[in-house]
């Protein structure tokens, strides 16, 4: 017999979840848009790369079995995040949206479905990211744990949990 005022009773709490998952994006659209991200990338950054020299220095350091130097390495690196926010800065302002998110219909959102700033989109989604990713050794390790991390249920990628971000459906 249950009665309602018996204070030996377990609570009753209708608890709702942190992140619904109805309007998430799904694996394959946030796939589409990478590549779209990536192909619009390597298009912008081949003829860059070409005319700065990048392809001769790494042929002239690999004929003597070297790699580039480090400091030519990172200036690359750093190259290719500035061509990123330059190509990337628009769309992420207007709408939180890359050029390949809007193209597949997704966008950048906080946990509290508001619009993220384009500070946070890029000193916390992706500035991060590049940074780890270009570590010697492990760079790769760790951009390859930070895209699995989409197998989550809640579907968030590394970058994703470290800005406070989502990636919803663009409606």
């Amino acid at each position: 017999m249950q009665q309602d005022n018996n204070p030996y009773q377990s609570p009753q709490a209708d608890v709702a979840d942190a992140l619904s998952l109805d309007n998430l994006a799904g694996r394959g659209e946030r796939l589409g848009a990478a590549i779209i991200d990536g192909l619009i990338m390597l298009a912008v950054m081949l003829p860059i790369m070409w005319i700065g020299g990048y392809f001769s220095q790494v042929m002239v350091a690999a004929a003597s079995g070297e790699q580039p130097s480090f400091v030519s390495q990172l200036m690359w690196v750093v190259i290719g995040f500035a061509v990123f926010v330059a190509v990337q800065y628009y769309p992420l302002n207007a709408t939180a949206q890359t050029w390949g998110k809007r193209l597949v219909g997704v966008r950048i959102a906080n946990l509290d479905g508001s619009q993220p700033g384009i500070g946070q989109l890029i000193g916390k989604r992706y500035l991060p990211v590049q940074v780890v990713s270009s570590l010697p050794f492990v760079g790769w390790l760790i951009g390859l744990v930070n895209v699995l991390l989409i197998f989550r249920e809640d579907r968030r990628c590394g970058h994703d949990l470290v800005a406070g971000t989502k990636v919803v459906k663009a409606n």
